[in-house]
């Protein structure tokens, strides 16, 4: 005999890697129709890519070429980095054969790799009618805190505005008493005792040395990584939607680190040297219209974080949460 779910209005815990995902499919909500805001950083960081694949096939001219795209997350942008590195590589070559292209996405398990798969035929085939290159691509479902691929398989590794996930809500948030240090807010803000950004920070730390760990042991000499987090705060807010206790048991698994922070890891770290660290001040406004950016603002946020809002406060309350920060 089936019986229904007991549901609980206590807080939940948080496993990361299958909570954390974009909204999947192609509706309204989803991460594939609210990701303007992400292509247009990833305009910015165009130029890097096409430098850097450039360079690294000139240096190691291999027959089979390899890249790794590191929370490709779901929608139009999961190709874009990837079809910057081979039309550069491709357009620099005057003579001889082409290499074939690997191309190896990646994100946690639960994501909407099927609307990717979708995708695939139709970009491998107008890459090839373009570059004439042959492009194989496939899905690598995992955390990129750990190993993915196979030792020195790997010449390009890219990774853009997902390294502020954490691998797990830091400990450390509670006191002796299981009370919230941080209360009343879902993320680190002025306001937050100091053992709150300093949980946050070492959780950092240990993932990203984790993450360079594994990605050294992957890339083949002469290899290259292009990396772009976010670098600013994020505050919770509610307004009498929510219980507040699940507000003060909610802590996003994210953390936006400074330049210094990670020039520290990668020195520490010890397996790559740093070429560039740069940051860029990203124009929230896409229309120029503060109505409709505010409505795509939202609607983006939603299709980032409705996931992880949900198994916390519930999905009863999305729709209203969301209608709340479009008005502010």
């Amino acid at each position: 005999m089936a019986s229904s779910p007991h549901c609980s209005d206590k807080p939940q815990s948080m496993d990361v890697v299958t909570v954390l995902r974009m909204k999947e499919g192609i509706s309204e909500s989803s991460y594939a129709k609210n990701s303007s805001l992400q292509k247009k950083g990833m305009d910015t960081f165009k130029s890097f890519v096409t430098e850097s694949a450039t360079r690294v096939y000139e240096s190691v001219k291999p027959e089979r070429f390899t890249i790794a795209e590191l929370g490709c997350a779901s929608g139009p942008n999961a190709f874009g980095l990837v079809e910057d590195a081979i039309k550069s590589i491709t357009g620099n070559i005057c003579r001889g054969a082409l290499p074939e292209f690997s191309v190896l996405l990646n994100d946690l398990p639960t994501n909407d790799f099927n609307a990717i798969f979708s995708c695939v035929p139709e970009f491998a085939a107008k890459l090839k009618a373009e570059t004439k290159a042959e492009v194989f691509l496939s899905g690598v479902p995992g955390s990129f805190y750990g190993r993915l691929f196979l030792s020195r398989s790997v010449h390009l590794v890219c990774s853009f505005a997902s390294l502020h996930w954490l691998s797990q809500v830091p400990p450390g948030l509670s006191d002796e008493t299981n009370t919230p240090l941080n209360k009343g807010k879902m993320f680190i803000s002025s306001t937050s005792p100091p053992a709150v950004p300093k949980a946050y920070l070492k959780q950092f730390q240990r993932d990203f040395g984790l993450f360079l760990q594994s990605r050294a042991a992957e890339i083949v000499p002469g290899g290259a990584m292009i990396l772009s987090t976010l670098g600013r705060k994020n505050r919770g807010y509610t307004d009498g939607l929510v219980d507040q206790e699940k507000v003060d048991a909610y802590n996003a698994p994210f953390y936006a680190p400074s330049p210094q922070e990670i020039e520290e890891e990668v020195r520490r770290e010890g397996s790559f040297s740093l070429d560039s660290v740069q940051t860029f001040e990203t124009n929230l406004s896409v229309t120029g219209d503060a109505q409709r950016d505010g409505t795509m603002l939202s609607m983006g946020m939603r299709a980032i974080q409705e996931p992880m809002l949900s198994h916390q406060f519930g999905p009863d309350i999305m729709d209203a949460l969301f209608h709340k920060l479009t008005e502010l």
